[in-house]
């Protein structure tokens, strides 16, 4: 990684953005890089939309303040497309990818977009078809929370 790369994730309270964001920069840490994630949002509820951010970095990351201009935008809901400018401060030739049964040029024209690299994933029916594939009790996930301790046993896991 030549330079800093920022993400900025969309999503609605309960989504999972914030919890992406934050595994992605684990996971780079893990592989000897340096990464931030962090939210933003307010007293916003359930359903209602966020922003959560991640930098990527082969040096020490010495920004503290929001992502203006990201490399990339990670859409979790579609939805959000006619409410919430996602691509505002996309930097030229950026990143867009949007959870959606539309295509890269359906989105591309719905968003005026001339140069972002668009990629669509239809991710919310392939989650739908691998539960009912491996069933409700196969998904058995080992959480943690930061200080180890198991969740579930007592304790209470939350997103962020």
């Amino acid at each position: 990684m030549e330079r800093m790369f920022e993400i900025r994730w969309h999503g609605r309270g309960g989504q999972g953005a914030v919890t992406a964001a934050r595994l992605l920069a684990e996971a780079a840490v893990t592989k000897g890089h340096y990464a931030q994630a962090f939210p933003e949002f307010g007293p916003e509820r359930r359903g209602a939309p966020v922003q959560a951010f991640t930098r990527l970095s082969a040096s020490v990351i010495r920004a503290y303040y929001g992502v203006a201009n990201p490399d990339a935008v990670i859409m979790l809901d579609s939805t959000l497309l006619d409410s919430v400018d996602v691509t505002g401060g996309l930097v030229s030739g950026g990143i867009l990818l949007v959870n959606t049964a539309l295509s890269p040029d359906e989105i591309r024209k719905k968003l005026r977009l001339e140069d972002a690299k668009t990629c669509t994933v239809n991710a919310s029916v392939i989650a739908d078809e691998e539960v009912i594939v491996v069933g409700l009790e196969g998904l058995k996930l080992h959480v943690r929370r930061k200080d180890g301790a198991e969740v579930g046993k007592g304790t209470r896991q939350r997103d962020a």
